[in-house]
């Protein structure tokens, strides 16, 4: 029985839990006293409980995100009723800044704040060694990512096969965005890049296919960007599928030369544009040159074969509805694979709370504590926006209404068009979830019918296109398209 259990609860399956990888290789000599166990928001809490327990362990290292703070709540409290001598600690970004309030602090022992790879392994071994350290937060020394042991080997074959696999080749962020966890980073640290490529050769040795970074800002350093989509440049295969997060205004020649010669379906660039406004842009400390990101998004469609998953934020203090709008139908026009609209979140210990007063920003007390209103945006409008992102979601980014959708708008403004969309939508449906896509299929036909007023010949002609004259009352199927086989959300868009 392991003395030392490393655990979470990833959002789903398919999540690897990147982090516990990270603290169970750094564990040096006592390594071989611990175990890692996931689980995931599907497991009740008692049936959580009961797993760790069955392992008998001493300590119980927990990762605490936003998106599973509630639940591992539930799971700790049980835990410490239950055997109150087992030491709970608690790592992760939703423990590492502002945990005021925070209930499943009061109920561990221990908190580490920060980048907890060593941290983690000095507080065990001194808690195995009946050592009890008397203060219960500690603050992580930044750690040289020359010392880290890198954890790509502790992914299993069962992993590989069948769930995210993520990968860094950095840590930090240059940016202080105010809404973002990464604007209270250290400086922007690489990692070494031959034991980094030697770990990616491995993994794909072992035949993994699809590889997450989960980089900040992947581009900022040429050198080792350069270095990366080289080595994967050489070693493409099909199935090969890579996935970067980027600065949206810096794509000099060398790396657009680099990314032009990937085959498609292989790259996917998520770019965060957040807000075109540079009124809003400035409020909020964030840095970005509009005229190089709408050349370089120009390039990325019109010159290469990469996916781009561009973001913009709804409810930035001081930005109203039209200003998001502009903001919105700016970035539909440079054709993006997926926009995704996110609801502004006040992550505990962001600066962004800093605008509270002055613009009566009101967030849910919750996780992931999204904002309700402000003083551009009062709360049913808000509701709106809420459910725009939903359907936009459902509808554009899924890419099954490709050919149909540029119907809703033709020369008008895609946010205005869509939002009506959306309000008929809800009205018809009553929700935002469980809409089968036969029946969202039907709506949209629908609205795109008697609202609209688009010829039935030209919407089923275009729903055809997209593989969906099925779900039409007497509609067949394409022949093209075989019922076992369904394309991925990127492949869908590039049909």
């Amino acid at each position: 029985m392991p003395d030392i259990v490393l655990t979470t609860l990833n959002a789903r399956y398919a999540h690897a839990a990147f982090g516990l990888r990270y603290l169970m290789v750094n564990l040096g000599e006592l390594r071989d006293r611990a175990a890692i166990v996931e689980f995931d928001l599907t497991r009740r809490s008692v049936d959580v409980v009961e797993a760790i327990l069955a392992l008998q362990p001493r300590i119980v290292g927990f990762g605490v995100y936003i998106w599973n703070v509630h639940e591992l709540t539930l799971v700790v409290a049980q835990l410490k009723r239950l055997r109150p001598d087992i030491t709970i600690v608690l790592g992760g970004p939703e423990v590492s800044y502002d945990t005021t309030g925070l209930a499943i602090v009061d109920e561990a022992d221990y908190v580490i704040a920060g980048e907890a790879d060593l941290a983690f392994a000095e507080i065990c071994r001194k808690l195995l060694a009946g050592d009890r350290p008397l203060i219960r937060r500690i603050e992580a020394a930044t750690p040289d990512l020359n010392d880290l042991a890198l954890p790509y080997d502790l992914y299993t074959d069962e992993d590989i096969a069948h769930r995210v696999v993520y990968v860094e080749a950095s840590r930090g962020c240059p940016f202080s965005c105010e809404f973002c966890l990464s604007s209270l980073d250290v400086p922007v640290r690489a990692f070494p890049l031959e034991p980094f490529l030697a770990a990616m050769q491995r993994l794909l040795d072992r035949g993994l296919k699809q590889f997450k970074f989960v980089d900040r800002t992947f581009n900022l350093d040429l050198r080792v960007s350069r270095a990366i989509l080289d080595f994967f440049l050489q070693r493409q295969r099909p199935g090969l599928f890579l996935h970067f997060e980027m600065i949206p205004d810096r794509f000099p020649p060398v790396l657009r030369e680099l990314v032009q010669a990937f085959a498609p379906g292989t790259l996917q660039f998520e770019v965060g544009i957040q807000t075109f406004n540079e009124d809003i842009a400035q409020r909020i400390s964030r840095r970005q040159d509009n005229a190089k990101v709408e050349e370089n998004l120009r390039f990325l469609r019109d010159k290469t074969q990469v996916h781009v998953h561009a973001d913009l934020i709804v409810g930035l203090p001081g930005e109203d509805v039209a200003g998001f709008a502009a903001g919105f139908d700016r970035l539909v026009a440079l054709r993006p694979q997926e926009i995704q609209v996110g609801m502004l979140k006040r992550l505990r210990g962001t600066p962004i709370a800093r605008h509270d007063e002055v613009w009566q920003m009101i967030y849910s007390p919750h996780s992931p504590y999204e904002i309700l209103q402000n003083s551009a945006i009062d709360f049913p409008t808000m509701q709106r926006l809420r459910r725009f992102a939903r359907y936009w979601d459902l509808i554009a980014n899924s890419g099954r209404f490709h050919r149909t959708l540029p119907r809703l708008w033709d020369e008008g403004s895609p946010f205005a068009r869509f939002m009506d969309l959306s309000d008929w939508l809800y009205a018809a449906s009553g929700r935002t979830h469980a809409i089968a896509l036969p029946r969202l299929t039907m709506l949209v036909r629908q609205f795109l019918l008697e609202i609209q007023g688009i010829s039935a010949q030209t919407v089923d002609d275009s729903l055809d296109a997209d593989g969906l004259r099925q779900f039409i009352a007497g509609g067949q199927p394409r022949p093209t398209v075989a019922p076992s086989s369904r394309a991925s959300r990127q492949q869908r868009h590039r049909d």
